[in-house]
């Protein structure tokens, strides 16, 4: 499977009250489960810079990453990139 880096950043609608991060955490959290059982949450990081948020899951094609990404957009009310991840040992082998 390939590991996958989505960047989001969340509109101020999703941070309209307190409580809300939590909320919106659970809720997304749920929705991945249910929606694309496939996936795998590997780690999430809250981030300092133009992005919010840092989740790194693993997925067994680009289109179950595209998936999970369209799931946090929808629910977190937020927009998403999402990057492949290649572990630095394995790019130095496939490397000219």
């Amino acid at each position: 499977m390939t590991l996958y880096a989505i960047l989001t950043r969340l509109s101020p609608e999703a941070l309209a009250r307190p409580g809300a991060i939590q909320e919106l955490g659970a809720k997304v959290s749920a929705a991945l489960q249910a929606q694309v059982p496939e996936a795998r949450w590997v780690a999430r990081y809250a981030v300092l810079g133009p992005c919010d948020y840092l989740d790194i899951i693993e997925a067994p094609s680009e289109e179950v990453a595209a998936r999970a990404s369209a799931v946090i957009r929808t629910l977190g009310h937020a927009t998403t990139e999402t990057w492949v991840r290649i572990p630095w040992e394995r790019f130095k082998a496939i490397a000219p």
